[in-house]
């Protein structure tokens, strides 16, 4: 199928700053793209070459948008499932596909997965509701600390709490969870796979993952990690065998734990573009977004190694901040050497939303660490 300056049509269900990030190749490629989104203000909406708005849950939405392309995709991994079910037995191609995406929007489901297919992960226990956590520590069938995560919409670090006594149990929604073993590790890291639907896989380097302590969000990515080679290898070893068994096309985040004793634990997956990925933009040969549409389209896959070192700084609403953005020092950390800011387009900031993210590259990631703490320090998110 040609798919450059023609009549092919690729749709994205989300127009948020994936979307948006994702159309900058879609532009170099001269693919004609349909986005559908429920908010009228999405960072996608001035790049896509038509704008559909729509609830990403609702049965007809998804459907009557999906009849309209040739290939569905996704950014987020909130969207009606039913739907994708429905258009792939009408003939239309979608990447992820629904199976691999009705694992994945559920963490019970996630997490019984790995155990299924004999990948590592921490032990956990599944609840219907929270509110049965209580009884289960009572029994001493269940002992603390543990991480409770909700089993379905957590994104960003929201629907994830660290439990250390019954008390922190309080106010958390009584929806369908799991409590999770809590893992000490010395490093999160997290493994990209971008596949093809001919079964081409290709992964990007080891990234590691530095984290906001409150929040729960990241707060920088190192690529490459600063891991022994054996460990890295483990780690992509790990990613490409859970790759293997969602079968997906795509690409496929894989986030990881690396213990104390230097064996990798999966944490969670995501069947999209992802927070992990984004330095590749500058630093890697083939970014992240490129290599998602050539494994959608069945395309060659790109070279997945860096031309040079990495590091992601996330930008995220100041506390203490909400109304209309304004980016304050930007022009300061713009004349810092191999930095590149990305701003996403979201015009309301609010305390830890993420509104953009830095890129710092240099030859020596210690040195590309370095420059990012003093964007890190430098530039603020505030409103007006």
């Amino acid at each position: 199928m040609n798919y450059f300056s023609s009549n092919f049509k690729l749709g994205i269900l989300g127009g948020g700053q994936l979307g948006k990030m994702l159309l900058n190749d879609t532009r170099k490629f001269d693919i004609y793209t349909c986005v559908l989104d429920a908010s009228n203000e999405a960072p996608c909406k001035i790049a896509s070459n038509e704008f559909h708005l729509g609830d990403l849950m609702d049965f007809d939405a998804v459907y009557n948008f999906g009849k309209q392309v040739d290939v569905l995709t996704i950014e987020i991994e909130n969207v009606n499932v039913d739907a994708l079910e429905t258009l792939e037995k009408e003939g239309v191609k979608v990447y992820p596909a629904s199976k691999t995406l009705r694992t994945i929007q559920n963490k019970a489901r996630q997490k019984l997965f790995y155990i299924d297919n004999n990948l590592p992960t921490s032990p956990f226990k599944r609840f219907a509701y929270t509110s049965e956590i209580k009884e289960a520590i009572n029994h001493g069938s269940l002992t603390l600390p543990f991480v409770w995560k909700s089993a379905q919409f957590g994104y960003d670090g929201q629907g994830v709490k660290i439990v250390k006594t019954v008390s922190d149990l309080e106010g958390l929604p009584n929806v369908e969870c799991i409590a999770e073993a809590l893992v000490p590790f010395k490093n999160e890291l997290a493994v990209i796979v971008a596949r093809t639907p001919s079964g081409e896989s290709k992964n990007f380097p080891v990234v590691e993952m530095e984290f906001h302590p409150e929040a729960n969000q990241v707060e920088y990515v190192i690529c490459p990690a600063r891991i022994p080679e054996d460990v890295a290898q483990k780690a992509i070893n790990v990613a490409l065998k859970t790759s293997e068994a969602f079968d997906h096309v795509g690409l496929l985040a894989v986030e990881m734990f690396q213990t104390q004793d230097d064996e990798i634990l999966i944490n969670e997956v995501a069947p999209r573009p992802h927070n992990s990925g984004h330095q590749s933009i500058e630093a890697s040969y083939t970014s992240q977004f490129e290599q998602h549409l050539r494994a959608i389209l069945d395309l060659p896959l790109g070279r997945t190694d860096s031309k040079v070192g990495g590091v992601m700084v996330n930008l995220v609403g100041a506390e203490g901040y909400s109304g209309n953005v304004v980016y304050e020092n930007i022009e300061t950390i713009m004349r810092l050497n191999g930095v590149t800011p990305h701003i996403y387009g979201k015009k309301q900031t609010r305390p830890f939303r993420k509104m953009g993210h830095v890129t710092i590259v240099d030859h020596d990631i210690n040195e590309a660490r370095k420059i990012a703490e003093e964007v890190k320090s430098t530039i603020k998110v505030i409103s007006e």
